[in-house]
């Protein structure tokens, strides 16, 4: 559990980065991939339970389920967003194209020397 915490805030340290430092829209764009799946990873980590069980109630596991099931609510947010993340992606990397077709440049110092 400990392991993904770290690997979820590393991913965002990351994904931070790239968004703030990096010059290049295309890579600004990859760097808020990453740091969107780091909050995935986190969502899905919060919802993980040691031992576990689906939470599909059965006539076997009536008894206790509440304290075996995993929750499945940020799964769902996670299938969400992940739905979410690709239509944001799509658009901002449709955008990056737009700004090279008009620009001739993913520079984004450039974009703003040239646009005045």
């Amino acid at each position: 559990m400990l392991e993904t915490l770290i690997t979820s805030a590393l991913l965002a340290v990351v994904g931070i980065y790239c968004v703030v430092v990096k010059k290049n829209l295309i890579k600004k764009v990859i760097g808020l991939a990453i740091f969107t799946n780091s909050i995935h990873l986190l969502l899905i980590s919060i919802g993980f339970r040691e031992g576990g069980i689906a939470p599909i109630i059965t006539q076997a596991n009536l008894v206790g389920f509440a304290a075996r099931a995993v929750d499945p609510l940020p799964q769902a947010l996670v299938l969400t967003s992940i739905v979410i993340q690709l239509s944001v992606t799509a658009l901002a990397l449709s955008i990056a194209i737009l700004a090279f077709r008009h620009l001739n440049t993913l520079n984004t110092d450039k974009m703003n020397k040239l646009s005045g």
